[in-house]
């Protein structure tokens, strides 16, 4: 079974076809607005019907947050998330098998024969929906949209003109991604945040001053600051706690700019789903550094020397890592 998927994934030729199943075929109901009754009220406008159902089947609570707390009001993570077994070991591979995949790892921005393109009639819903996904993340600020939650993004697009609703053939797209099987196009991440809904109670997060960036409070925000405190300052948090639409957003947009390569994309970041920065990983880079931080130069640097030698670096992505991930010595792991 392992190999048989791994190989699957290598030799795939063609467009991945993200086909619509039975969760798919429920559709979204009237996007008309209402005025609310009170006039003094500072919450924006509610729909009509403040419960939608997504063309998945999902029931999303519309109905607008507490006038304190607009954006992620205390609404509980869902618990009991289930790590599942990756099915890629290179030790069942032949030896040009594992060259093949480490060479796509090690050249992750690269175009490769078999790797799985999003169908190009896809292309024009992709562009829409990156493009409504960025408006959402300038109204509502960079740092929030770390921890938006599906249905909230839902409630800003359909209530701000800015924005915009989002259309039916966009959520239908967004879903598709969400639950395809990042497998067929090489990516052998674990699914770690199973539902698409999930949304990240403010109460358990902090931010991290001059970053723009939330961390998990217990473990993520502990380590955090003990790293800081043995590193130095010029060690900056570069990501922190990263939400499924924000994850959403990342990927498909690297998609966009792979023109429409999923398996290039998946190299880069995991989809949807498959991050770990739901859950408590977190990003380090060296002030100046700028987009670097994000390359093998971080490992070049002082404070990456430093972690190494303190014991803090546990790779999650190393340069032989079994996910279909490029090497990523600034990526935080928490156990």
């Amino acid at each position: 079974m392992k190999k048989r998927r791994f190989l699957q994934g290598l030799v795939a030729i063609g467009a991945v076809s993200l086909v619509s199943n039975q969760r798919l075929q429920p559709r979204l109901g009237s996007n008309r607005i209402t005025s609310l009754q009170d006039p003094d009220s500072s919450i924006v406008p509610v729909m009509e019907s403040p419960v939608l159902e997504s063309p998945s089947g999902l029931r999303i609570d519309q109905s607008p947050p507490e006038p304190e707390a607009l954006i992620l009001e205390e609404t509980a993570m869902e618990e009991g998330f289930k790590h599942t077994e990756r099915d890629l070991d290179l030790n069942d591979l032949s030896e040009n098998e594992v060259d093949d995949y480490l060479a796509k790892i090690r050249n992750f921005d690269a175009d490769f024969a078999n790797d799985i393109y999003l169908p190009e009639h896809k292309r024009p819903v992709l562009n829409t929906t990156v493009s409504r996904l960025e408006r959402v993340q300038s109204y509502v600020g960079h740092g929030n949209f770390n921890l938006l939650g599906f249905d909230e993004m839902l409630f800003f697009a359909r209530n701000y003109e800015a924005i915009g609703a989002f259309e039916k053939a966009e959520l239908d797209f967004l879903e598709e991604i969400f639950f395809a099987d990042a497998n067929q196009y090489g990516f052998f991440g674990e699914k770690v945040t199973p539902e698409l809904t999930t949304r990240i109670p403010i109460r358990n997060v902090e931010k991290i001053t001059g970053s723009g960036h939330y961390l998990l409070k217990g473990s993520s925000l502990n380590l955090y600051r003990q790293i800081k405190n043995d590193v130095g300052d010029q060690l900056l948090l570069t990501s922190g706690i990263r939400n499924v639409v924000k994850q959403m957003h990342l990927f498909l947009a690297k998609a966009q700019q792979a023109n429409l390569n999923l398996s290039k994309a998946s190299r880069s970041l995991a989809p949807p789903g498959h991050s770990f920065h739901c859950i408590g990983d977190f990003d380090v880079g060296k002030i100046g550094l700028g987009e670097l931080n994000f390359t093998e130069d971080f490992s070049r640097t002082e404070e990456f020397r430093r972690l190494i030698r303190l014991g803090y670096i546990d790779i999650r992505y190393t340069d032989t890592n079994q996910f279909g991930v490029r090497y990523e010595p600034w990526h935080i792991k928490i156990a």
